[in-house]
């Protein structure tokens, strides 16, 4: 059950509110993104701004590369010190646009030494130059090849899955194309699900959230939904967005979302569903908590980062 108690804007402590007016004040001096060319905007992302910051390149990652169904597929991995115990394969957010597998090394390298598995971050085709299903479609080769060739090569077993925003979708999206077109509904032991887009046809709390950018905005949202998927196509068929497609049978989910998230709804959604499938899992609401707030420090996300930790080696 879900304590009604973090909905109240009294529980939300005073270093989350210090951050979250940091964060609209940054965004707020900035260009707003969707006034520049969209490889201004990437090229802005990866060398960080004070609204986002750069996450550091971690030495340890290698290369690793697939035949993908648009060419060669490249897969950044960082091993765990000593015989792993399983692999995460982890699908990076920017809204299906932005983005790119080197831009979180550092949960990837906590994830490889507090739970002792290879991480794999999908270097995926992005919108709207490869628009929808290209995305999916490599996500989809990566965990097959995980799943087979893959499991031998890197000496695992335990395989789980995992992604941030429109990297929670895809990582849904690729466990039901596992489950509806390859037998494979348990290939992966778990989901790992950190503030997903799960409706791109927008839920209530995206609609309503209006032009504050605590990270993201309505506009941004819908934008990078138009990105991504080409005029004409459902936004609400179960292929596009999973919040509608039958959801029985896959592994448990950890899902984690903030209060003060546009995409809240899409995670209390998509739990509801997944626990009424009889999926197993455990959702955590956090007060206050931005969209994908684990990307900044503070208490917050430690108790968030250690419930992600417990719960992917509970998996192993």
């Amino acid at each position: 059950m879900i304590d009604h108690a973090l909905f109240d804007p009294a529980t939300i402590d005073a270093e989350t509110k210090v951050l979250n007016a940091e964060i609209v004040a940054a965004h707020a001096a900035q260009a707003d993104p969707w006034s520049l060319p969209i490889e201004q905007v990437r090229a802005r992302r990866r060398a960080g701004t004070q609204a986002s910051p750069a996450m550091p390149r971690s030495p340890r990652a290698e290369t690793l590369t697939i035949e993908g169904p648009g060419g060669p597929l490249a897969l950044r991995v960082i091993r765990p010190n000593g015989k792993p115990r399983g692999a995460y394969l982890h699908i990076h957010r920017g809204g299906w646009v932005w983005g790119a597998a080197d831009e979180q090394d550092p949960w990837l390298e906590r994830i490889a030494d507090a739970c002792g598995f290879v991480c794999l971050s999908v270097e995926y085709r992005l919108a709207p130059e490869h628009p929808y299903p290209a995305a999916l479609e490599d996500c989809e080769a990566a965990a097959l090849w995980l799943a087979g060739p893959g499991r031998a090569e890197l000496g695992v077993h335990a395989l789980t899955i995992g992604g941030e925003s429109v990297g929670a979708h895809l990582a849904v999206m690729t466990l039901l194309r596992l489950r509806d077109r390859h037998g494979l509904p348990r290939a992966f032991r778990g989901a790992n699900l950190n503030a997903g887009f799960y409706d791109l046809g927008l839920t209530p709390s995206v609609r309503l959230w209006g032009d504050e950018r605590l990270v993201i905005n309505t506009t941004d949202l819908k934008r990078f939904a138009d990105g991504y998927v080409r005029e004409g196509i459902d936004r609400r068929r179960p292929d596009v967005s999973p919040l509608y497609a039958d959801l029985k049978g896959l592994p448990p989910a950890l899902f984690t979302v903030g209060t003060a998230d546009p995409l809240l709804d899409d995670t209390l959604y998509m739990s509801a569903r997944w626990a009424a499938a009889n999926n197993g899992g455990h959702t955590a609401v956090y007060a206050g908590g931005c969209h994908i707030f684990v990307r900044y420090p503070g208490a917050l996300t430690e108790r968030a980062l250690e419930l992600i930790d417990r719960f992917l080696m509970a998996l192993a």
